[in-house]
């Protein structure tokens, strides 16, 4: 699904995903309606501009992800400020791209989008991981006071949550451990299943505050 208030650039973003062999099932033009229709469609990604009427991009991921955990959002908007960034992704938003980036860039975002992989414009990726970091001394979230009471990980499904921390993506983790993609993703998915966590993010927050994206010795 395709979500921004300017229709030439929404009718320019979809054709362009629909040309490169994607279903777009619906588009909307205010954060009420891609609601609405992301409710109805459930897409497996939103594209999603942060600044709509009605409803903003960050309220519009938190509804759509709280209906459906899987929906994978990438917010393509033309604001790289960090206030935007951070609220995105603290909504549920595992992608970020301003609008200057190319249609190459958009389409591989979508792609990695797709299987799980986060994607941020260059720059803004370590800020989302210092802010995970700031969030991880704060007093405990759900995540941090389940610990002492947290399922037993295996210690490949550790060491790929480690390098998940940090921020690598799937393919970068595949190559690192000399395993397939699909392995990757697979141990990523029974890690979140172990936790009861239901995305990419909430998993990075949680491995930041075990120390899990600490250097090792």
């Amino acid at each position: 699904m395709v979500a921004d208030d300017h229709p030439m650039w929404r009718d320019a973003v979809a054709r362009d995903l629909a040309e490169a062999g994607y279903d777009v099932v619906a588009t909307a033009g205010d954060g009420e309606e891609a609601v609405r229709r992301g409710t109805a469609a459930r897409p497996q990604v939103v594209v999603l501009d942060m600044q709509m009427p009605k409803l903003s991009g960050a309220e519009v991921t938190a509804r759509l992800v709280a209906a459906d955990p899987d929906v994978k959002v990438l917010v393509l908007s033309a604001s790289g400020e960090q206030q935007d960034v951070l609220q995105a992704v603290k909504a549920g938003a595992i992608g970020y791209l301003v609008k200057s980036a190319s249609r190459e860039e958009l389409l591989a975002a979508v792609e990695r989008i797709a299987v799980g992989d986060p994607v941020f414009t260059p720059g803004l990726a370590g800020l989302v991981l210092g802010e995970f970091r700031k969030l991880a001394m704060v007093p405990p979230g759900a995540g941090a006071e389940a610990a002492a009471d947290t399922p037993r990980l295996t210690e490949r499904e550790t060491e790929v949550l480690r390098l998940v921390a940090k921020g690598l993506s799937y393919k970068q983790i595949a190559d690192r451990l000399v395993l397939s993609h699909r392995t990757v993703q697979n141990h990523v998915q029974n890690t979140l299943n172990k936790l009861q966590l239901h995305n990419r993010v909430e998993l990075v927050r949680y491995a930041i505050a075990q120390g899990l994206d600490e250097d090792d010795e």
